[in-house]
């Protein structure tokens, strides 16, 4: 008797412990809780950068003993990182000279990594490029568009872009980011929920989205390889436009037969000629 009270007891707490899980919301340790503010990171980002203070103004005075590398190389600016302040808009920045021997044309890779560990709370440092002659003055600058490539490897995988020197005039590098570049974003392709910490907590479905660009962050910079060539080339830098769907490519890429055509030496249709009127019997043609 007492065994089966132990039993029904059991068997009843059981019940209300299995209709309790049901009604109760997953549970998500901290770690893996979305971020309440999304910007948080970003705002706080800019507000450190625009506190710190510049170490020049021109770019005479940069040092530009860095060679830059002969592949793409980590560097990470942030909080500690020399800072530049150009029309009193701030940056933190890399300078490098350029090497002597490299045969023009080059291109120069670049990479930027998403900083964040929420792919819906990351940014990116968006880079621009200026290229200076052996006195120090500009002879172009570019606002490097980024573009999307998922690998399958943390090389291949980013935002890259690239540059290309073509002026025998170029002997120093320097890598920023311009206010507009600080205030643009990056197109994405992929789902938040796919490439982040956020499963079990989707904080979206499949889609696209744009990926605001900051003032810090994990870039590559270096001469290009064939990884890096690869992903640039093969990178996403918008949603691709609208088809006509596949049955509509496939009748233009491949000639199929038409029906009723395939055989030119059948016979003609047969045609009715009109055959005269012949007045009916005991009729007499009118005079």
């Amino acid at each position: 008797m007492r065994y089966r009270l132990i039993a029904a007891t059991a068997i009843a707490v059981s019940t209300a412990l299995a209709a309790g899980c049901h009604s109760m919301k997953t549970f998500v340790p901290p770690n893996l809780r979305p971020p309440e503010n999304a910007n948080g990171s970003l705002d706080q980002a800019r507000k450190t950068l625009q506190q710190a203070t510049p170490c020049c103004s021109t770019f005479a005075d940069f040092s530009f003993q860095n060679t830059l590398p002969w592949q793409p190389k980590k560097f990470v600016l942030g909080p500690g990182s020399t800072v530049v302040s150009f029309n009193g808009e701030h940056s933190y920045f890399l300078s490098f000279s350029l090497p002597r021997e490299t045969q023009l044309p080059y291109r120069v890779a670049i990479k930027s990594e998403l900083n964040g560990r929420w792919l819906r709370a990351s940014y990116l440092f968006a880079p621009t490029v200026v290229l200076l002659d052996d006195a120090f003055q500009p002879i172009a600058t570019q606002d490097v568009g980024l573009c999307e490539h998922m690998g399958w490897t943390d090389e291949t995988t980013g935002a890259f872009g690239s540059i290309e020197v073509t002026d025998k005039r170029a002997r120093y590098l320097v890598l920023y980011s311009s206010a507009k570049q600080q205030s643009g974003n990056t197109y994405w392709e992929q789902s938040p929920a796919a490439f982040s910490a956020e499963a079990p907590v989707k904080m979206a479905t499949a889609g696209t989205f744009k990926v605001p660009h900051g003032p810090d962050g994990t870039v590559w910079v270096g001469l290009m390889d064939k990884t890096y060539q690869g992903a640039v080339d093969n990178a996403i830098c918008a949603k691709a436009a609208q088809g006509d769907g596949v049955l509509n490519t496939l009748r233009d890429s491949i000639p199929f037969p038409v029906i009723g055509e395939g055989d030119k030496t059948a016979a003609p249709k047969s045609t009715t000629t009109d055959t005269p009127h012949t007045p009916a019997t005991g009729s007499s043609p009118s005079s």
